[in-house]
Formats: structure tokens, sequence, C-alpha cells
């Protein structure tokens, strides 16, 4: 079973071959963000407005403690990938030893920063009196299973490396369907609120560890892993951090510019920050399909780049390059036309409609250009250059949306003032990452064009 979900990066066709990687990865993102589209959901329907404002508006609170570790997952994807491409045996067992070691730390550390943190998060962002109760308890509460939640994404960064999507959706569709009883059950039975939707979450994140832990203790070896061996190889760690440590810090500091912005967004008061909240949701769908493509351009270009093959690099670019333009654009365009149908799932108050429009129209309708900087980003990543990306958009797009907060927000005071920094620092980064990419493949892949 494992050998039939694994696929050859190194020989043959690479489009169709990059398609059925990216598409089950893709429905993987969606089904741990339908987790949260749930919770949002149900709250919205069956508690209050200010329950929805309290749950969506921990999204940026949540990504700027994980995004470290998620780098560091994804560095560890990419010396995998390296490893399998040299067909290095030892490499791969060593690095999944540390992958063990590092996902039980790296959640129970991240743990308890963000039940320390979450109080002091939310205040200093300005979140409106009638919700900050109900967000801190949320969050509280969700990161009680963070551990399980890192434990997953370490053990889908296993499968990634050597082809395997299919596997951890699989696994996610258990847990979403989990999540999405519980959800009902704990709301609507139980009258629990956000406390419920937290503790579903919660229970559903413990399923999709428990098994992928299974499914991973009876992997074909070099892949297996065995929970008493598990070891920290210093020299594979270091390897994953160099490149996982910079990934992180830009998902870090990118989160600051979003936590910051949603500050702006919630002095506009709860319709605004429900709003917002609703339509988030779809920005973050279509963003795990440009997620996806990064997912197989970091792993296929970790594989083809460990072995040498130079010109298939090129091509992985450029087919991930344009499939993430197409797909992320079409279903930008399909959620911004029928607005009004998306937004119902989550609340049919009319304040909070005419925020989520104004949101899909601005925001959504033009998240497509992210691709520019996203696919040149895993692209350098997978060669082994991580500090790059991390800087430029570091300035391309983190500190122009701080600039933005403190310096035009002020001026121009309206709702639409601040969803427009998001396509203004997609074309900077854009411009910036992809020449970087451009310049940095035509030194290290040939002197001929990209």
């Amino acid at each position: 079973m494992a050998k039939s979900n694994e696929i050859d990066m190194l020989h043959g066709p690479l489009f169709m071959k990059i398609l059925m990687f990216s598409l089950p990865l893709a429905a993987s993102s969606v089904l741990q963000q339908i987790f949260n589209s749930v919770d949002v959901a149900v709250v919205g329907h069956f508690a209050s407005k200010q329950a929805l404002a309290a749950v969506g508006s921990n999204g940026p609170v949540i990504s700027l403690l994980i995004n470290l570790f998620i780098g560091v997952s994804m560095g560890a994807n990419v010396i995998i990938s390296n490893h399998i491409g040299q067909n290095d045996a030892d490499g791969i067992r060593e690095s999944i030893r540390t992958i063990e070691m590092v996902s039980v730390l790296s959640g129970i550390i991240l743990m308890v920063i963000g039940i320390a943190t979450a109080r002091p998060i939310l205040t200093l962002m300005g979140t409106p009196d009638d919700v900050l109760p109900m967000a801190i308890s949320y969050l509280q509460i969700y990161f009680l299973s963070i551990p399980f939640f890192l434990i997953f994404n370490f053990g889908a960064a296993i499968l990634r490396s050597m082809g395997d999507t299919r596997r951890p959706l699989y696994i996610l569709v258990v847990a979403g369907v989990a999540n999405a009883m519980l959800n009902l059950f704990f709301v609507i039975v139980l009258k629990m609120g956000v406390e419920g939707v937290a503790i579903a979450t919660g229970i559903a994140n413990a399923i999709s560890a428990l098994l992928i832990i299974l499914l991973l203790q009876k992997e074909n070896e070099p892949y297996r892993i065995h929970i008493k061996e598990a070891k920290l190889h210093w020299t594979e760690l270091r390897r994953m951090l160099i490149i996982g440590i910079p990934a992180g810090l830009q998902g870090m500091v990118f989160s600051i510019s979003n936590v910051l912005l949603q500050s702006a967004i919630n002095s506009h008061g709860a319709d605004a920050i429900a709003g917002s909240a609703a339509a988030l949701n779809f920005e973050y769908y279509c963003y795990f399909v440009i997620c996806a493509f990064n997912g197989a351009a970091i792993t296929f270009i970790g594989q083809n780049f460990g072995a040498g093959n130079k010109e298939r690099v090129k091509r992985i670019f450029w087919i991930c390059m344009g499939m993430s333009l197409l797909c992320c654009g079409a279903l930008n365009g399909i959620f911004t036309w029928q607005h009004k149908f998306f937004l119902s799932f989550f609340s049919n108050d009319a304040n909070v409609q005419v925020y989520g429009k104004i949101r899909m129209e601005i925001v959504l309708a033009c998240q497509f250009i992210a691709s520019s900087y996203e696919i040149s980003a895993s692209a350098l990543r997978g060669m082994g250059k991580s500090m790059q990306p991390t800087i430029l958009t570091v300035f391309g797009t983190c500190l122009l949306r701080i600039i933005w907060v403190y310096a035009v927000c002020p001026v121009w005071t309206s709702f639409n003032t601040i969803m427009l920094v998001y396509p203004v620092s997609w074309v900077a980064t854009g411009t910036m990452v992809s020449l970087a990419f451009y310049l940095t493949a035509r030194k290290q892949l040939s002197s001929s064009a990209i």
C-alpha cells in the first residue's frame, strides 16, 4: 500500500505527477481549514456574532505562534527529499528519528507559549471587550491540543517527502468528520459556545495524530518510525533548521503584520471583525491551492536538485507556477462572483455581510498574485536557499503592511483602505522574489534562460 502511494519524482513526465501530488495536498489543507471554518459557521449560526468574532479573530494569532514550527517541518521535508534524491537510506533514517523528537518537543513548547500569551496578545490587538473573554477561552483550549497538530504535520512531511499525499488526506477526512459532528453536539446540544468548538477541534487534532503515528509505525524502511529510537541527530537537525527557521520566521513576521492588520480591523467593531473572519475563510481555501503547489515545488525540486537533475528543476518550477496562478485565480473568481451565497454559510447578518463583501472584492479577487512569490520562494528552498526569500518577503510584505497600518490607515480610515494593502504588498513581494529565483537559478542550474 505504501509503495503504491509513492511518486517517482526523478524520472518520466512531470505534469501529471505534480498534479497527483498537489491535489491531495490541497484537499488535506482544505480539510484542516474546515476544522476552523466549521467552528466559525457553527458559532455564527447557533451562538452570536460576538462568538463568531471571537473564533474568527484568533486566526492571525494562531498563525503567529505556529508558523516557526511549521517552517521546521518544511525544512524536514526538504532534507528527506534530498536524501531520497541521493539514495541515502541512512540519512533518511536519521532525519526521521530527529523528526520524531522535534515534533514532540516543539508541541510541548508551543502549547505552553500559546496558553501563556493568549490574553496579552489578544489585549494588545485591541479585541473588543464584548469579544475578548470568549476569544481568550477559545485560544487557550485550542493550544492544549497543539502537540497533536504538530505531530500530524511532521508525520505528513515524512510522507510528502516520498510523494505520498493521499494517506494524510484520508486521515484528515476521518478527523474532519469527527470535528464537524462534535462541533454540532457541543454547541447545539450542550450549548458550550466557543469552548465547545475549541474542544471539538482539539479532539480532531488528537485523532489525526494517533492515526498518522499508527500508519508510520507500519511504513516500509527506511521511512518507518520507531518511537523508542527517537533521537536528535544534530547534523540532520542543523540542516532542517537552516531551511526551516528562515521559512518559519518569515511566516511569523508575516503573521505579525497580519496581527497588526487585525488590530486595525478590530477598531471597526464586531461587525467588521465577523465579516472579515467570514471572508478570510475563502482566502484560506484559495491559499491552500498555492500551498499545494508550494509543497510540490519543494519536494520535487528537493529530490531532483539532490540528484543533480537541473533541467527537471526548471520544468518543475514553471509547471508549479502556472498551475498555481490558474487554479487559485479560478477559485478567487468563483468565490468573489458568488460572495453573497458563500458568506451566508457563516452569517446572515446584513452588516457582517457588507464587510465580508468588501474584503472579498478587494483581497480575495487579487489573491492569485501571491503565487508569484510563494512558488518562487518554495523553489529556492527546494534548492537549499531559504534565507533570501525570507528577507525579501519580510521587506516586501511584512514591512510594507506595518508601514501601511501606521502611516496610511490613520489618514484614510475606511475599512477599504486596510484591505488595499494586501494586493499592493503581493505585487511588491512577487516582483522581488521572482527576480531572486531567476538570478539564483540562472547561476546554479545553468547559464541558459530560466
